[in-house]
């Protein structure tokens, strides 16, 4: 199995030599295209294109900011999210966020596993006129899911490199037919808010760009960290999703292989589906069993890797796309935060390195930390709801909301360490550890 899910912080150096910014570019977009074309016919069908296009292209602006920062605090850590957040969160403390990063990568990796599954049966009856269950293609998935992952980041990128460039040529096909069909946009029926839509954009992607420095550990420098985040989320992630909604939005469908039914056919948009489940399940299953292994140290990583398959197998047969929506605004909120808190510790203590020397002097769980979390965690679903509004986009509300508390926390308990100096010492000018 991969000796790149068992690295060390110390040859994450050696692997970056090889890792230039589009390399990393290539695999994040290859993550996040199954995401992208579940989750873009609710803007096409939702807003007119005006409007679905700024809400596009402001939440990947404030994606891109996030990717660039995270990238670049895994090139200076040369450590993985679930490790750097030892350090705001303490180092039991951690597991409890890597629980929850966790079961977010694991929710994504059952929903592409259902959607290959989907895509797979279709194609085959459509092709072929054969009928197969879909449990038994959702596991054919997660087959293909977990051998893409099993000779670690190396392998990883490579099918980045190959799947990304056809993605992207069907994808191109599909807007070309799409854009020279007959139909016209149509007006929303049930129009979605606009903040709301930002929201979706951002929550699309936003547990992969919390944990971007799992890959960032693996650039080659900073620019190139910032070249990768540059290339994915201010280039391709909003013409992928403008290409990806341009359909419903002509045809007021709710899936993309719906709406190419109507404009021409199907078999773009299935094929298109099947080569993103696999690369988007490669980095998932990549990404999970990195955050896995922090927390049972115990089993090897290609164990886990296979569990994560198994497990996926499993939920993926179900029909789980009912409870997307919600899954997407659960991630948009709790997970924000996290990246927020750990973005505001590296700028207030870790510009030096990540000294894991630290960890064995500082308490275990850092309480104060997961306070912060949960209060912006609480302010996100408020303003998700509309019980008040502070930037219009919550996932954003929740993220800002947890640096300022984390950089408040640390203004307090600086404060409350500092020795004090008596009166009679100020006057006769004695330095407070000698008084």
């Amino acid at each position: 199995m991969s000796e790149d899910l068992a690295e060390t912080t110390s040859n994450r150096g050696t692997v970056a030599a090889g890792a230039p910014g589009y390399r990393i570019a290539l695999i994040l977009l290859g993550i996040i295209v199954t995401p992208v074309v579940l989750s873009s016919p609710t803007l096409g069908s939702g807003l007119t294109l005006g409007r679905a296009v700024s809400a596009i292209i402001v939440g990947s602006a404030i994606l891109l900011v996030i990717a660039a920062t995270t990238l670049s605090i895994g090139q200076h850590a040369r450590q993985p999210t679930y490790d750097i957040v030892r350090f705001p969160f303490g180092a039991q403390g951690a597991k409890a966020i890597n629980v929850l990063l966790a079961i977010s990568l694991f929710g994504w990796t059952a929903v592409t596993a259902n959607g290959f599954g989907i895509a797979a049966r279709s194609l085959l009856a459509k092709v072929f006129n054969v009928n197969v269950p879909l449990p038994a293609l959702v596991v054919l998935g997660c087959v293909i899911f977990v051998a893409s992952t099993a000779f670690g980041f190396e392998i990883l990128g490579k099918v980045a490199q190959f799947a990304v460039p056809v993605i992207a040529v069907i994808l191109a096909f599909i807007l070309y037919q799409a854009l020279h069909s007959s139909l016209q946009m149509l007006d929303p029926t049930t129009p979605v808010r606009w903040g709301v839509a930002v929201s979706s954009v951002v929550g699309t992607a936003i547990v992969l760009v919390v944990t971007a420095a799992d890959f960032g550990s693996f650039t080659r420098n900073r620019r190139q960290a910032i070249l990768g985040a540059i290339l994915a989320f201010g280039i391709a992630y909003p013409c992928l999703y403008i290409a990806a909604a341009i359909p419903s939005g002509l045809t007021g469908r709710s899936t993309l292989i719906d709406a190419m039914t109507m404009i021409a056919s199907a078999l773009p948009a299935i094929v298109l589906l099947i080569f993103a489940s696999v690369t988007a399940n490669a980095g998932n299953i990549f990404q999970g069993t990195l955050a896995i292994s922090t927390l049972v140290r115990s089993v090897q990583k290609w164990q886990i890797t296979v569990a994560i398959g198994i497990a996926a197998a499993i939920v993926g047969s179900f029909n789980i796309a009912a409870w997307l929506p919600t899954f997407l605004l659960f991630l948009g909120i709790a997970a924000p935060p996290v990246a927020g808190i750990y973005i505001a510790d590296f700028f207030l203590n870790r510009r030096r390195g990540y000294d894991t020397a630290v960890l064995e002097t500082q308490p275990a769980i850092k309480l104060r930390t997961f306070g912060a979390w949960l209060i912006a965690c609480v302010i996100g679903y408020l303003t998700a709801y509309n019980v008040f509004s502070l930037t219009g986009i919550s996932s954003i509300d929740s993220m800002l909301l947890g640096a300022l508390l984390y950089v408040l926390l640390n203004k307090m308990t600086h404060l409350e360490s500092t020795p004090k100096t008596p009166a009679g010492a100020r006057r006769h000018g004695i330095p407070p550890q000698t008084a």
